[in-house]
């Protein structure tokens, strides 16, 4: 098996919480004990996926704050929050406030662009300002100032018995460079690269046109077109080839599956292979096949990933909808198997 350029540094996976709304409380508590034994399994981080208005977690910094409690070590994550339900002066206080508690392991990801079903929601989200919000990358750059300690305001001192502050607070000193941009096309990677974030990588990607992303018979190809934005990230960032990414795939070790969460898993895998084979929608959006089977042949597909072989960090995803023993087998395959077949020590 071919080695990397970039050995595998960080371990980390990321979690979408699917809760039963019947009995949210249930999914929430599997999550976090999920995070609980992604440390107790070594890995460097976790990460929760965002979702509004569906049996996900809504409020990921609601959630990374109690793992923050129930944790010591591991890195937590969110991937991503999307601004365009947030604003920007409140989510900072929010994040500082998290990053704080946990001890300085917060890890925001974010992105931008109209909420999902816009239209839908925006009476209910913004119904005085709807067609005055600003969904572009200047909702983002909001974010950072605040969280980097630029001023909020031109007030601060005392009144009366009151003592206001021109930064947001609490400051969280460290949280300004760990903040990390979501992205899957050549602008947002050139964007969060000339603003200093670091940069997260998922299985879609925009398949825009180039020469160079093509394989042999002229369709878009995944790894080239995902290697093509790293390349672009790192050419803007004033860290160079230190800058870091994050590469985020569904990934299904078997290793120590039963021979019904294999069939399962493949099962799965196969459902969504379909939409790999093209570009998607007016958005051109194009998807990573899921990665299922031991770790060692998973290392191998791994090891020829032109993206994967340009990072040092990952937050593989766990599939959508599948019992909290399953995740249990994945994350404990991905930690005692996949990382060491990738080349990666386990966490103290």
């Amino acid at each position: 098996m071919p080695s990397t350029p970039r050995p595998l540094r960080k371990l980390g996976f990321l979690t979408i919480g699917l809760f039963d709304a019947a009995d949210p409380a249930r999914g929430h508590e599997s999550t976090l004990k999920i995070i609980e034994l992604g440390e107790q399994l070594g890995f460097d981080s976790a990460w929760v996926r965002h979702r509004h208005l569906q049996y996900g977690i809504s409020s990921p910094v609601a959630v990374l704050a109690a793992a923050s409690q129930r944790t010591r070590r591991i890195e937590l994550g969110t991937a991503v929050i999307p601004l365009g339900w947030e604003n920007p002066l409140r989510l900072a206080e929010d994040l500082a406030t998290v990053d704080l508690l946990s001890g300085g392991r917060l890890n925001p990801g974010v992105s931008v662009g109209p909420p999902m079903h816009y239209e839908q929601v925006r009476e209910a989200l913004y119904p005085d300002t709807a067609d005055a919000e600003d969904f572009s990358y200047e909702r983002v750059r909001r974010l950072l100032d605040f969280v980097r300690g630029k001023p909020a305001t031109d007030f601060s001192g005392a009144e009366g018995f009151e003592v206001f502050s021109d930064v947001v607070q609490p400051h969280s000193p460290g949280l300004g460079r760990r903040l990390w941009y979501g992205g899957g096309s050549l602008g947002s990677a050139r964007w969060a690269g000339e603003h200093g974030m670091n940069f997260l990588t998922s299985s879609v990607v925009k398949a825009e046109n180039a020469e160079d992303t093509t394989n042999a018979d002229g369709e878009p190809d995944f790894a080239a077109i995902q290697l093509a934005h790293i390349k672009e990230f790192r050419a803007h960032h004033p860290d160079g080839e230190a800058a870091r990414v994050s590469q985020g795939l569904v990934v299904i070790p078997t290793d120590s599956a039963s021979p019904e969460q294999r069939a399962k898993y493949e099962a799965y895998a196969a459902g969504r292979l379909p939409r790999t084979t093209s570009p998607q929608g007016p958005a051109r959006l194009l998807f990573a096949p899921d990665l299922v089977g031991t770790s060692a042949q998973i290392a191998e597909r791994l090891h020829a990933h032109a993206a994967f072989r340009e990072v040092d960090e990952v937050a593989f995803a766990l599939p959508f909808a599948f019992e909290h023993e399953d995740y249990v087998q994945i994350l404990t395959d991905m930690a005692t198997k996949l990382g060491p077949a990738l080349g990666r020590r386990p966490a103290g």
